[in-house]
């Protein structure tokens, strides 16, 4: 019985050629495509790259809308900061105030 020997670079070479031409032969041996099904494929990608430019736009638009949100905020703060301060309010405003959440309770609890 023979010892295993180490595959030489022909050996190599003649084995890579041979993988090489049974894959040709695999490749060419598929049927072609049916050109209605290679239309229906080429539709389905197109729908599905419109539905994916769709959801990226809407996205795009979501995020415009936030940051235009927080630049308002911004701005009001902005606006907050410089105005006059309120005034404080007076004592009959504090009674009043009080008065109006004690009626609110008193509603609520009946």
């Amino acid at each position: 019985m023979a010892g295993y020997r180490e595959p030489g670079f022909e050996d190599r070479v003649k084995a890579a050629a041979q993988a090489r031409s049974k894959a040709l032969a695999r490749l060419k041996a598929k049927p072609p495509i049916d050109p209605q099904v290679q239309a229906e494929r080429a539709a389905r990608a197109l729908k599905r790259e419109a539905a994916q430019a769709e959801k990226r736009a809407q996205a795009k638009a979501e995020r415009e809308a936030k940051r235009l949100a927080r630049v308002a905020r911004a701005e009001q703060a902005a606006q907050a900061a410089n105005s006059p301060p309120s005034p404080e309010p007076t004592e009959a405003d504090r009674k009043a105030a009080r008065d109006a959440r004690y009626a609110a309770r008193k509603a609520r609890r009946k």
